[in-house]
């Protein structure tokens, strides 16, 4: 990757198959998935449940080809679901459709997850997104992801949409990683030395058997196997259109900053994941709505006040990266809350999970061209 692509942006969204009458997940994949490549080609792609399409755009140099991006992929795969009928839906869970009722789609690597993991990968219902910013050098991508793991749990507390399960309010912002907790080689990763000790971290586990290829390996954020990219994957899937782009933004900047503090030699402390963790969990059960341990001052500090504390971290490269509007929203999120606070007024207004799915289909479709 040459230098004109370092910080470019690749975004994945995760989207609901939802029927409109019923308000349940429907698993209509095949027939989406048909007419979507025909405008979309390789951008959209079916996941294991058949309820579950994914879209991802191009490489994109900056934030603002990113926006365009997402707002092509939301609206031509929206016109493709109410064509059939059906609606998309941006939560990472859906409020009360049960797993077991959901089909698993045709294809032989999820026949092979569902085979090793059983249950596991069977109730894997969740939807998320995930960003990719270039890097053009590994090593480089190695020491920006020991860096980058601190800040995980405050972009997470951004995004999460993911109250409900299976009809019941389980108290967490963020049920979905909770979820997705089960499956082998998840979470937040262990800090490396190097990308030469990564790579022998991944041959032993070909060699042994418990991955086919690096893309089993499901970190919060991982140095993708294929492309020249760091990828994180820690977050629910929004809502809003503006919640993605503001995230990604958000993501690409603490991306560019640590990769700067690299080049001059300014190292930034490595926490132990075990620490981490405290504050991911933190952000899974509260959202924006708890408090996270700083731990420079060794106490705990207001999610908020720490998430505007990385937006000054970030500050002296955001008008390099021409991301300011798309930055400046993540203050509207800390005023409005996520999606998972959202649904939940919703449902404290109505006590009615299918009003919640109504209004998660509203806000996925703000902005769309449709």
């Amino acid at each position: 990757m040459s230098e004109d692509k370092l910080f470019s942006i690749g975004i994945e969204e995760e989207f609901q198959i939802v029927d409109p009458k019923t308000r349940e997940l429907k698993s209509h994949i095949e027939q989406i998935l048909d007419e979507g490549k025909m405008i979309l080609k390789e951008q959209v792609k079916a996941e294991m449940h058949q309820s579950v399409v994914e879209v991802g755009s191009e490489i994109c140099y900056n934030i603002k080809e990113a926006r365009a991006e997402v707002i092509k992929l939301r609206s031509s795969i929206a016109k493709v679901a109410k064509a059939h009928g059906l609606e998309i839906a941006a939560a990472g869970t859906h409020p009360f459709s049960r797993w077991e009722e959901q089909k698993i789609t045709d294809h032989p690597r999820y026949h092979g997850v569902v085979e090793d993991m059983q249950d596991v990968a069977r109730a894997n219902l969740i939807f998320g997104l995930h960003v990719h910013v270039g890097l053009n050098d590994r090593e480089e991508t190695i020491h920006v992801m020991n860096a980058l793991r601190y800040f995980l749990p405050h972009i997470f507390a951004l995004t999460t949409t993911s109250p409900f399960w299976k009809g019941r309010n389980t108290g967490f912002k963020s049920y979905r990683t909770k979820i997705f907790d089960r499956f082998p080689r998840t979470g937040i990763p262990d800090h490396f030395g190097s990308w030469g000790e990564f790579n022998s971290y991944v041959d032993l586990l070909v060699k042994t058997g418990c991955i086919d290829n690096a893309k089993r390996i499901w970190w919060d954020v991982r140095p993708h196997p294929f492309f020249n990219t760091l990828e994180v994957r820690i977050c629910d899937i929004p809502m809003r259109i503006d919640e993605t782009i503001a995230v990604a933004a958000l993501i690409q900047a603490v991306v560019a900053k640590l990769h700067k503090l690299l080049r001059q030699n300014l190292g930034f402390r490595l926490y132990r994941r075990i620490l981490i963790n405290e504050n991911k969990w933190r952000a899974a059960r509260y959202g924006l709505e708890g408090k996270m341990i700083d731990f420079g001052k060794q106490e705990e500090v207001a999610t908020v006040v720490l998430i505007n504390e990385l937006l000054e971290f970030v500050d002296d490269v955001v008008d390099e990266l021409d991301s300011r509007d798309e930055i400046e929203f993540v203050k509207e999120i800390l005023k409005m809350k996520t999606g998972a606070y959202r649904q939940l007024q919703v449902f404290k207004n109505t006590n009615d999970l299918r009003k919640v799915v109504d209004f998660i289909i509203e806000e996925t479709n703000l902005g769309l061209n449709i």
